[in-house]
């Protein structure tokens, strides 16, 4: 299998256009079991119950709903994703045999998809706890990494809002996204579109082929891990999730079965730092701050 493609530029330099094609192959193949994989070993895996609490003292004064996501968070997620499947779609549909004129296409996503990502930081920074997602909890992950290995092992402790395995995803896809955004801008100058004339001189044909693989490797990582993620949002078990990136708020069973009240406090009109991620986690339902 190979990992890049080279070609001769018209000076007979020997340079990079590309990551080779068997790699975007390969990751579909790499999602496709991984994805029967795991429903496999659900499947195979002793159930877990995820009972609530008696809900005495401070669990009783959960609201009914609570707010997990604000408007603009949703209408960032969505708009994102969206975007998303599209540059997936236009950059390897045509690889695989379906011709459209995929360019436009793709450079309006990408163009998309980077306006979305700059509100989402800007937005994260003023009115979010910027650092809450990126807080590494190594014990929690080694917890969380025996209970996997073995179910007789102890259950990992529960999350404050933001769950060790979404903070790991979210590293993860963060490093990919910046790759190919950054990428993708750049690489964007040697099209025309209405704001501007194409210019492939801006840098040397090496630079450009560097920019090539990163840009396609990024878009191959991409094909993995947006196949999980959408894998796992439509799990039985994971639904209700999911549900919460619809209509923003979660209930108080799946609240109080999954989560740590102390490390997530929602109830009593206070807000109190998330122990489990460093957040700032706001009580009420109906509060200013917009947590994502």
């Amino acid at each position: 299998m190979e990992f890049w493609r080279r070609a001769a530029n018209p000076w007979g330099q020997d340079v990079l256009i590309g990551v080779s094609w068997d790699l975007m192959w390969a990751a579909v193949i790499g999602a496709v079991i991984f994805l029967l994989g795991h429903a496999v070993w659900i499947k195979t895996r002793p159930a877990e119950s995820h009972v609530a609490p008696v809900q005495t003292g401070a669990a009783g004064a959960v609201p009914d709903k609570i707010q997990r996501h604000s408007l603009s968070s949703r209408l960032f997620h969505w708009t994102m994703s969206a975007a998303m499947l599209v540059l997936l779609v236009t950059a390897f549909g045509p690889v695989m045999g379906w011709q459209f004129p995929w360019v436009e296409i793709h450079w309006i996503a990408g163009v998309v998809l980077i306006v979305t990502i700059v509100y989402h930081v800007i937005h994260a920074i003023g009115w979010q706890d910027f650092w809450s997602m990126f807080q590494l909890g190594v014990g929690e992950g080694i917890a969380h990494l025996k209970h996997i290995l073995s179910p007789k092992a102890p259950e990992p402790p529960k999350a404050g809002k933001y769950p060790f395995d979404h903070r790991m995803y979210h590293h993860v896809i963060v490093v990919v996204s910046l790759a190919a955004m950054i990428t993708g801008g750049l690489m964007m100058v040697r099209i025309d579109t209405p704001f501007w004339t194409r210019n492939p001189y801006l840098l040397a044909d090496s630079t450009w082929g560097v920019m090539y693989v990163v840009h396609g490797l990024s878009g191959v990582a991409l094909i993995f891990l947006v196949a999980a993620h959408i894998y796992f949002a439509i799990r039985p078990e994971k639904r209700w999730i999911t549900w919460s990136m619809i209509r923003g708020w979660i209930d108080k069973e799946h609240y109080l079965a999954h989560f740590d009240p102390s490390k997530w406090v929602v109830g009593g009109g206070s807000k109190s730092r998330d122990a489990g991620t460093g957040a700032l986690a706001d009580s009420a339902v109906g509060a200013k701050r917009e947590d994502n």
